[in-house]
This record gives C-alpha cells, structure tokens and sequence, in this order.
C-alpha cells in the first residue's frame, strides 16, 4: 500500500471529509499545509502529480489571490505565490510518490488507495 501524505485545513470541512476516507491508511502523513508550508519545489512536485493548469490547484476565489492580481500571472508567479502564501493552495491534497489528488469532491482521495 502506498504511504500518503495528505496536506489538511481541520477548519475546512472538505479537507476534513476526505481526511476521514484515508485515515485509517497505513503510513499515512498528515501535513497542517498553513503551519508547514509547501516549499516552491514540493508545489512544483505536487503540479507534476496533479498535471494540469497551475491555477488548477489554486483557490481563485480566495481574496488574497485578487488581492495580489493573479488572474495574469506566470506559473512562476503562482508557485512563488502558494509557497509565501499557502492560503491559496487548494485543499485538500492527498499524495503518493507517484500521484496526487485535489479532494474536491473529497471520495477523488480514494483513487490513491487503488
């Protein structure tokens, strides 16, 4: 079985659903992503897993991100803005060495389990 690593916000409840789906994992390691923040290459790690847009793993909706005017902004920009701010990075996120999950909606972390 795969060891995840799973960046939590135990004050949203999607994180908190998906946590309950793979808490019971063997080797499971849970990350408080605000108090811990991702480094820029862990973000870029995690993108590679995810594939996709940037933005994709991104809270656009999340004030500061307007606040910063980053509607235009490089993948650069977007990287080094989830690692000074990790507000922004969507949550929540389950990972393997190989693969990783947005938890929206919070049964897409099971696909790791398989």
């Amino acid at each position: 079985m795969a060891v995840i690593e799973f960046w939590h916000n135990p004050r949203c409840s999607k994180s908190r659903q998906a946590l309950a789906l793979v808490e019971n994992q063997p080797g499971l390691r849970l990350r408080l992503y605000l108090q811990d923040p991702p480094s820029e290459g862990e973000l870029r790690t995690l993108h590679a897993k995810l594939g996709g847009p940037v933005r994709a793993m991104m809270r656009v909706k999340e004030t500061l991100y307007k606040t910063l005017d980053l509607a235009q902004a490089s993948d650069d920009a977007l990287f080094a803005a989830m690692a000074a701010h990790p507000v922004l990075i969507e949550r929540p996120v389950a990972q393997t060495a190989t693969a990783a999950r947005i938890g929206r909606p919070p049964e897409t972390v099971v696909q790791l389990l398989a």
